[in-house]
């Protein structure tokens, strides 16, 4: 079975390439033709890594009562030593991930060729893994390739049961449309094996934070990050940007402190437009995923403050999950900035930015 991995993605570099009398469309060919090149060729090795990873998971298992729990325990033990050696790439979450698709493609990699059939990145096998049917998954599987589908394409079509109202409909060609009309901002997205987590991390690469904020946001902050620690409270800071990986998308948390006067972690999500129930519900998965994952035992509950860079509107919404709100209401409250205090700090760091932005353009 390893051996028919061996051979993968040989291919003579760019032997298509014809010269013609324009150099700026020649280099272009060069460059997308590298970049694509690249993306492929690690994604094939990503893909193969973690199927390699689940078959070596799944031959570890033992039968009898007991089973269960022996591979628990396999895969915690793992992920402790694993992650501490190599990274966040192998949490409990992944390792599960990983076992999944070599039990549900247990062939993925033995053909008749012996070729790699690996068309689709690892992202988009996560996405799939979450389709129980497999007439539903194969068939999201073929038109994800064949129409050249982004991962975030997929994932809606499969959240909004695509396969299911394209069986029922009498009316193909206008659900088709409706998909392609919703999707299209998702098609041809520029950068997108720079910004792919799942391959900054295999590469050891930091993620680049310069891709999900633009200037101002960047301005606001940057300059908030030392605002809070400032203000004397205990804020002390511990990340900035911080991804954060669920089974259907990536997010980026803006800003994270622990306080250590409140012995608890404090996330701030800014928004460029007014406050949303969205905004809120996002906030608390936040909050519960990194009380699952980040929180100590004798820290208190995690809180975050979502800010709205429009100070015309509502400038703050403090977000504890239910059941918490005592503790807030009795001891949080008396170290968080105020909204004034907020409000404040947000327009003179836009003031700042606008005529830095000025002096920028005289200086020309």
């Amino acid at each position: 079975m390893i051996n028919e991995l061996n051979d993968w993605g040989k291919e003579v570099p760019m032997k298509d390439f014809v010269k013609t009398d324009d150099i700026v469309k020649d280099m272009r060919g060069i460059i997308e033709h590298s970049r694509n090149a690249a993306y492929k060729a690690v994604n094939t090795i990503l893909v193969q890594r973690n199927w390699m990873l689940g078959y070596r998971i799944a031959e570890e298992e033992l039968g009898g009562a007991d089973r269960a729990e022996y591979g628990l325990q396999v895969i915690k033990k793992l992920a402790k030593e694993l992650t501490e050696e190599y990274g966040k790439g192998f949490t409990k979450s992944n390792l599960y991930s990983f076992y999944s698709f070599y039990k549900e493609y247990p062939k993925i990699f033995q053909t008749v060729s012996g070729k790699s059939p690996v068309i689709l990145s690892w992202s988009h096998y996560l996405v799939l893994l979450q389709v129980n049917d497999k007439k539903a998954r194969a068939w999201y599987e073929r038109e994800a390739f064949h129409q050249t589908w982004s991962v975030r394409t997929l994932q809606r079509n499969v959240s909004s049961q695509y396969y299911y109202r394209m069986l029922q409909t009498q009316n193909c060609d206008g659900v088709e449309k409706e998909m392609k009309d919703v999707t299209e901002e998702h098609t041809n997205q520029k950068l997108e094996f720079i910004k792919n987590p799942m391959i900054a991390e295999f590469l050891g690469i930091p993620l680049n934070t310069d891709f999900t904020e633009n200037d101002l946001e960047k301005s606001i902050l940057s300059n908030l990050q030392n605002f809070l620690i400032e203000l004397g409270k205990g804020y002390a800071f511990v990340a900035r940007q911080q991804h954060i990986h669920t089974e259907k998308q990536d997010y980026y948390i803006d800003l994270v402190f622990y306080n250590y006067i409140l012995k608890c972690f404090v996330l701030i999500d800014l928004k460029t437009e007014k406050i949303t129930h969205q905004d809120v519900g996002q906030m608390d998965m936040y909050i519960r995923m990194y009380d699952e994952l980040k929180r100590n035992e004798d820290d208190n509950p995690t809180m975050g403050i979502i800010l709205c860079s429009d100070t015309d509107e509502d400038i703050a919404k403090y977000s504890v999950l239910h059941g918490n709100e005592q503790l807030f209401a009795s001891k949080y409250k008396l170290y968080l900035p105020t909204e004034e205090e907020l409000r404040a700090e947000i327009e003179t760091q836009k003031a700042m930015y606008y005529l830095q932005q000025k002096n920028d353009k005289r200086g020309r």
